[in-house]
């Protein structure tokens, strides 16, 4: 009697270890559910950031000059459509978008435009917009919309549909990762291009290392993502200029 109630005692531990052993195996995350990540899934993760702050240093690359122009400053996104952009250096200039109106001061003179009286101009916000929201469909408005990579580091490229755009815009191409855009590259049909650095508010090393490697790849750009739970961040002036950071 004694053994047999052993024998049933190690049967049920048995049993028990292995039903253990297969519920931790299924709650592993597999290569499938990796390789199931793309364009819907992308959006899904970039539109639950509902604030973020950051520093950018952009470069516009222009073929009548040796050396491009630099430009640095700040970036505010609140979902689910206000969009600032503040120039610090060298002169102070300001963009705010908030749904349909674009607010611009520049040497102390203000602007307000419909940006949908102006398609080009409103194709152009909604590629950066509609990308921090998440918007496919707001994509898809003004772009063929084609998405490389892995969750890990992606990027997103939009080729211009309309006309009087794509004789401007050839491609703009945003990289990052997981819900953090990281880059951004704008390649005009002239062939003139731009690059933006974007970096949330962080030591002067660590900007520095980002911005320098900006000048030879497009590893660059947007970092507005910040985490799914974030709501806000703290955004200081640029630490120091680019220029004078890398030569640091």
């Amino acid at each position: 009697m004694t053994f047999g109630t052993r024998q049933t005692n190690r049967k049920r531990s048995t049993f028990a270890l292995l039903f253990a052993l297969t519920l931790a195996t299924l709650a592993l995350p597999s290569d499938g559910a990796e390789s199931a990540w793309d364009l819907s899934q992308l959006m899904i993760e970039l539109g639950r950031v509902k604030q973020a702050k950051a520093t950018f240093v952009e470069r516009k690359y222009l073929k009548v000059l040796r050396t491009p122009l630099e430009s640095s400053g700040k970036l505010i996104y609140t979902a689910p459509s206000r969009l600032e952009k503040y120039t610090l250096e060298p002169k102070p200039e300001s963009m705010v978008v908030d749904r349909d109106i674009l607010n611009v001061e520049v040497r102390g003179r203000k602007r307000t435009l419909q940006i949908q009286d102006y398609p080009v101009l409103w194709a152009f916000v909604e590629s950066i917009r509609g990308t921090l929201k998440g918007d496919l469909s707001a994509l898809r408005q003004f772009y063929d919309v084609k998405l490389d990579g892995s969750r890990q580091e992606w990027q997103l490229h939009l080729h211009p549909t309309e006309k009087k755009m794509a004789a401007l815009i050839k491609t703009i191409t945003i990289g990052g990762s997981k819900d953090r855009l990281n880059g951004i590259e704008i390649v005009e049909a002239d062939g003139d291009h731009s690059i933006m650095n974007i970096t949330d508010d962080s030591p002067v090393s660590a900007l520095k290392t980002s911005d320098c490697r900006a000048r030879n790849r497009i590893n660059t750009g947007w970092g507005l993502g910040g985490r799914p739970r974030a709501t806000s961040g703290h955004l200081g002036p640029p630490r120091a200029t680019a220029s004078q950071q890398c030569n640091a």
